[in-house]
């Protein structure tokens, strides 16, 4: 996926009130751009941290600017999670998702369940249809000098995490394909876990998910001011 219009650089100042950043771009001036993160951000939003920003193209918008990326040190890091899904969803169309080959047909945001709506749905005449959730990691905690750096999933509570495992849950258990995707929107991990001290509730609903017949599929991507490419799979620790 690459971006639209080239990123400008600049420094955090501060995140605050989860929505919202101030940056200092290179040229001194001083902006608020919106951060399209609902999570704590463990780590990347510190101040003096080298960032990118996208410029917004409708002229009325409140925010002129985006917080695309931060630069983690041993890698950069897509924030932004809306990103996920449009990454996904073109990786899969260039049949680099082997996992999730065999479909001929892609929708986003197709209606299901109690309320909900799937990131993508993939449907084929000759089979059930898959129902895939996908979820944007970017939490690291171990360190820069682990010998096996993790990416660990949620960075915060998160009850409609769970739930969207319950409605996978659900479609597997009634005969369809239910698939959780991790997308770890940085490139310097080797593995994938549930960060259960942080969400014990997400944890045990993960658990639950996968004993009623939910697949769990990880991969990391190649993040840089021109673009985010899904990368290779990673394995799911636990």
């Amino acid at each position: 996926m690459k971006f639209e219009d080239p990123l400008i650089t600049g420094r955090l100042l501060r995140r605050y009130k989860r929505f919202l950043s101030d940056i200092e771009l290179k040229d001194g001036e001083q902006v608020t751009a919106h951060c399209p993160n609902p999570g704590s951000m463990m780590g990347l939003a510190e101040p003096g941290m080298a960032v990118w920003l996208s410029p917004s193209r409708n002229p009325a918008r409140k925010l002129a600017f985006t917080w695309e990326l931060v630069d983690a040190g041993p890698s950069v890091v897509g924030i932004n999670t809306g990103w996920a899904n449009a990454v996904v969803a073109e990786a899969w169309r260039n049949e680099r998702i082997p996992e999730l080959s065999g479909y001929q047909d892609l929708r986003r945001e197709v209606r299901y369940g109690k309320n909900s709506r799937i990131d993508l749905l993939l449907e084929a005449p000759d089979r059930e249809a898959c129902y895939v959730e996908i979820k944007c990691v970017t939490l690291r905690r171990d360190g820069v000098e682990a010998a096996s750096p993790r990416a660990e999933f949620p960075d915060a509570v998160t009850a409609r995490g769970a739930k969207h495992l319950g409605e996978l849950a659900r479609v597997a258990e009634s005969g369809g394909r239910a698939v959780m995707f991790y997308l770890v929107q940085r490139g310097d991990c080797r593995s994938v876990a549930i960060a259960s001290d942080i969400d014990p509730g997400y944890a045990r609903a993960f658990d639950e998910a996968r004993e009623r017949g939910v697949e769990v599929f990880c991969y990391d991507c190649s993040v840089g001011p021109e673009a985010i490419e899904l990368r290779e799979p990673l394995p799911l620790d636990g």
